[in-house]
């Protein structure tokens, strides 16, 4: 497949910046492509969703989601990055491994099925807000209240194959993420006559007794649950005891416990008040029976356990996870990928697709 369009389409995106909540320009360009190939789709907030022509809800749908949002551009940046450079071979830029190789890579094997009458539908889902778990993203999409659960002209997917950079290996599993915000109080005191409480101790003592907690089950898949404090902030000056300290946990589930139980055996712990951001961003596994699990193993793709996360924690359908690019790069300056990476891409999605349905679908 000549992929000269899907290359330009993603030095196209990494032209524009599209911060999680700042989708709208790059989803009008997405949109303005599809209408070139010639492909119908709905715009669901700045989320893009396409199904094959043959649609048919009485079949099983695939869906093949990536997300068109970026994370801010760090400072170690040594290049614009929205500018994906002139390199024939190389994609630079915000966006291009994170996702936007995924997304151009899905729309190429979308467009590949489009128009083929198969034994089962095909469904592109392009999100917004994946980044910050936003509410007008994945978890709407495919929330209980969401367009796909409501029925109209999408149906819940049965499969779906999540794209994230994998180096096109399948995740199998994944990480769920559990943000809590820990606050210790105290009461305030001129520091230099003593007394009061200081909060920032409390906090500092619960932050201990977290670092030192170990969790009783370990995963078979992915070991440990991972746990790391990662902010803190108290105080007003130097000279005023601290009566509020807040700070930030990092925890990172596996199957074997939901995050209620975490919150509620690290609440244990400590002194200080534990609020969860988010109590529904769970671990996700593919059934050891999958069909997906099954066409994995007969392409000879290796599999893992990935420790980030994805769409993957908010989709409750039979899943995994696979994209062209690294995820070493992701959040890291100097962003990048391979044109190599893309082609290969598309054409093990339509290997995977057309063997996973056990078609050749040429």
């Amino acid at each position: 497949m000549n992929c000269d369009f899907y290359v330009d389409l993603l030095r196209k995106m990494v032209a524009i910046p599209s911060q999680s909540g700042n989708e709208a320009e790059v989803a009008t360009l997405i949109g303005d492509a599809l209408h070139c190939l010639g492909i119908s789709f709905a715009r669901l907030r700045n989320n893009i969703v396409a199904v094959n022509l043959a649609f048919d809800k009485s079949k099983p749908t695939l869906a093949l989601d990536a997300h068109i949002d970026t994370v801010a551009p760090n400072n170690g940046y040594t290049r614009n990055p929205y500018d994906s450079g002139t390199d024939p071979d190389v994609i630079y830029g915000l966006g291009s491994n994170d996702d936007g190789g995924s997304v151009v890579s899905m729309i190429a094997a979308f467009k590949h099925f489009y128009d083929k009458i198969m034994p089962i539908n095909i469904m592109l889902v392009l999100t917004a807000e994946e980044e910050t778990s936003g509410p007008d993203g994945a978890d709407w999409l495919y929330s209980p209240s969401g367009p796909f659960a409501k029925g109209g002209d999408f149906v819940m997917p049965s499969w779906v194959i999540v794209g994230e950079p994998t180096k096109m290996c399948a995740a199998t599993s994944e990480r769920g993420l559990l943000v809590l915000d820990g606050l210790a109080e105290g009461v305030s005191a001129h520091a230099a006559r003593g007394g009061g409480e200081n909060a920032l101790y409390k906090a500092l003592d619960d932050i201990s007794a977290l670092r030192a907690h170990k969790f009783g089950r370990i995963s078979p898949k992915m070991g440990e649950v991972h746990l790391n404090v990662t902010q803190i902030q108290a105080g007003s000056a130097h000279n005023v005891i601290p009566d509020r300290c807040s700070f930030v946990v990092d925890i990172r589930p596996t199957e074997q416990y939901g995050c209620e139980e975490i919150l509620d055996e690290l609440q244990a712990l400590c002194k200080s008040k534990l609020s969860a951001r988010n109590l529904s961003h769970k671990s996700s596994a593919t059934r050891d029976d999958s069909p997906l699990m099954k066409t994995a193993e007969a392409l000879g793709i290796p599999t893992f356990t990935s420790p980030t996360t994805s769409n993957w924690m908010v989709i409750g359908c039979d899943a995994l996870k696979m994209g062209p690019g690294d995820s070493e790069r992701s959040h890291r300056a100097d962003e990048y990928l391979l044109r190599s990476e893309l082609e290969g891409a598309v054409e093990k999605y339509i290997d995977f697709i057309g063997t996973l349905y056990g078609n050749t679908l040429e």
